[in-house]
């Protein structure tokens, strides 16, 4: 590749910079940057504001001896002095507008009213190619208000676009062919510019996909069938970036498909044959992060495995397989549960205190685990608003319940932080079970609870004291009368005992009292009134 300048000086007449030179084994040939469009762009828009002329430097008496070029820089020299000689002129445009006033003429003081960029005068902005060694022009017209002529060779182009093998068959004397109205006119020149290449793919490389997208729209329209593929082959392989890049990517490629081009490979990257993912895919992907021993890894894939169920649920195609989904999960659940009373077990026996750390440290490891474990699946329930069943496994679990008394504090309190969210669920109303299931929660959960609070507040960061009194006290409230009573006089007692260590449950225990004491009062008022209310008016209308 070699670089060339064209500099024209004359007014009203275009700068040329900076265009890649590339000669092919067919011919001359040149492919464009985009800043040479944008130059010359800004250069045949009359709507810019014209830049005051500057001074010219001062001339001085230094001259420089001219430096003799090599071969190489001559030719290309050459090369650049015909394609300046063919900008300058436009009589051989096929249809050419009309010319610009000369240098010479007046304009009007008037300001004239600005004209549209659709009625401008269409001068040739760039030309590419050698017209020597070429036997028929390709002019494209921009929406912007320019054009580029291109010298070609009529072989090439029937041999490589059905567009033009159309076009040329149907006038087969015809020397100059016209696109109007060209979206990407800088794309257009690009790929004729790939017809003279042997491996489009190669040239293609370190693109940007999005360059490749607009080739790959020119190349359809143009018939280019060994371009799309080869655009097609570079999507395959390369990287998508970002969601946005990846939907550009398949819509265009889902429309070549609708016009039967074949693309299977690239979709592939984003659909698979199978017409529904295989339960037995989630299920692999929970239970390797279930059996996950490495703290941080496992952190930040149930963080992102939680949000990606979330986002699935949202769609309304999901609903069909949440069903499912719901099922491995439960399965899931009782598979930790069935662990997790193993290792109480364990735990709970007489000799188990007497034993070495170094046996008992990973039991109590692998509770944290399982427990761990269970608080995440119940997390994902209640975000799929599936977790009235998990309520109702966890309050039956009363040989658990009987078993955490005789673990050691600081091997249980994990079971807690279950409970505690069972208990906030229920009162944010993110699940409903029934009124026996919240009784039996309550009877079985909440005394284990109560006495792990005060290692809770201290020694679990992600505990939130105010945020499970409140969801305790508003499950309790749940229940009838008398079931309040019993639970909250229980409580009391802990309470005035413990301080601190015990939840403070003092909002629901007002509830209470004014449900027991100060509302049939109220209402028995309330009947009094009526009634007397009642008889005074008999009377009246007796009277």
């Amino acid at each position: 590749m070699a670089e060339f300048k064209v500099t024209r000086t004359g007014q009203g007449q275009t700068k040329i910079k900076n265009v890649p030179i590339a000669v092919t084994p067919e011919g001359f040939w040149c492919c464009p940057s985009p800043v040479v469009f944008q130059k010359s762009l800004k250069t045949q828009n009359p709507l810019n504001k014209p830049k005051p002329p500057t001074s010219p430097p001062p001339k001085t008496s230094v001259q420089k001896k001219p430096v003799p070029l090599p071969v190489s820089e001559r030719s290309v020299c050459a090369a650049a002095s015909s394609l300046s000689k063919s900008v300058l002129s436009d009589d051989q445009q096929c249809s050419s507008g009309p010319e610009r006033p000369p240098a010479g003429t007046s304009v009007a003081v008037d300001r004239a009213p600005r004209p549209k960029i659709e009625t401008l005068p269409r001068k040739v902005a760039i030309e590419f190619g050698e017209p020597g060694t070429c036997d028929m022009k390709v002019v494209l017209l921009g929406k912007q208000g320019f054009c580029v002529k291109l010298s070609v060779h009529r072989d090439v182009l029937t041999e490589k676009s059905r567009f033009f093998a159309d076009k040329l068959s149907e006038q087969s004397g015809l020397s100059c062919l016209q696109i109007d109205d060209c979206d990407d006119v800088e794309i257009y020149v690009e790929t004729v510019g790939l017809m003279y290449c042997k491996e489009v793919k190669q040239r293609l490389m370190k693109q940007s996909v999005s360059r490749i997208l607009r080739i790959l729209k020119v190349a359809e329209f143009l018939g280019f069938s060994s371009c799309i593929q080869s655009c097609l082959e570079y999507l395959e392989a390369v990287p998508w970036v970002g969601e946005e890049e990846e939907e550009k990517v398949v819509s265009t490629v889902l429309r070549l498909q609708a016009d039967g081009i074949g693309v299977n490979p690239v979709l592939k990257r984003v659909s698979s044959d199978i017409s529904s993912v295989p339960k037995d895919t989630l299920l692999q992907i929970i239970e390797l992060v279930l059996k996950s021993n490495e703290e941080k890894g496992r952190r930040e894939m149930k963080s992102i495995v939680l949000k990606l169920l979330r986002e699935n649920d949202s769609l309304p195609s999901h609903a069909g397989s949440a069903e499912i989904c719901n099922d491995m999960i439960y399965a899931s659940c009782r598979s930790c549960l069935d662990s997790l009373l193993s290792l109480f077990k364990q735990a709970a026996e007489p000799a188990f205190a007497d034993k070495p750390s170094d046996h008992k440290d990973p039991i109590a490891k692998h509770i944290a685990l399982e427990a761990d474990n269970l608080s995440w699946l119940l997390e994902i329930l209640i975000n799929k608003h599936a977790a009235d069943e998990f309520a109702l496994i966890w309050a039956d679990q009363q040989e658990l319940a009987m078993l955490h008394a005789k673990l050691p504090i600081v091997s249980r309190y994990h079971v807690s932080c279950i409970s505690g969210r069972l208990y906030v669920g229920i009162g944010r109303g993110q699940l409903l079970p029934s009124k026996d299931t919240r009784h039996l929660l309550l009877q079985t959960w909440l005394q284990p609870l109560m006495n792990d609070y005060n290692w809770l507040q201290h020694g679990c960061r992600s505990f939130d004291r105010k945020l499970v009194e409140e969801g305790i006290g508003r499950t309790i409230l749940t229940l009838p009368l008398e079931d309040q009573q019993s639970i909250l006089l229980s409580w009391l007692g802990s309470f005035l005992k413990t301080g601190d260590s015990c939840p403070n449950l003092q909002r629901a225990f007002e509830v209470w009292w004014k449900r027991t004491f100060v509302r049939p009062h109220v209402e028995s008022q309330g009947n009094v009134i009526s009634f007397s209310d009642h008889s005074s008016t008999l009377s009246k209308e007796h009277e």
